[in-house]
């Protein structure tokens, strides 16, 4: 189980920092992801780290203003995201797949488990 939590409503260049608590598998055993989805568009990978924390990768749109980041021994995956726009409007999903190498994966399809989603609103 994937826990989000963290979104809210923010001003154009404000910050928010979202997690994810997960629960009941070996949290190191996954890599995990942050997706996002806006109305009327496609799940979008947002942000990636592998189960050992030391590699990331970014969509081009957050690169830059984002960062993510683990923490194995809480079982958590966390979002900081800084100078917020209002297209970074959406609900944000972390997601997890399972590590059976050492590739970190941008497709939503490779992942297995799914957060509930938490909503992101940036105001201009």
């Amino acid at each position: 189980q994937l826990q989000a939590s963290g979104g809210g409503l923010v001003q154009a260049g404000g910050s928010l920092r979202l997690s994810c608590v997960a629960s009941g598998r070996t949290f190191s055993e996954y890599h995990m992801g942050w997706f996002r989805q806006a109305p009327g568009k496609e799940r979008e990978f947002v942000a990636g780290i592998i189960w050992r924390g030391d590699i990331t990768s970014y969509a081009d749109s957050v690169k830059g203003r984002s960062t993510i980041s683990r923490d194995n021994a809480e079982n958590t995956v966390y979002l900081q995201m800084n100078t917020l726009k209002p297209e970074d409007t959406a609900v944000y999903y972390c997601a997890a797949d399972y590590a059976s190498s050492s590739v970190l994966h941008t497709s939503r399809g490779f992942y297995d488990y799914w957060g509930q989603g938490t909503q992101v609103t940036v105001s201009s």
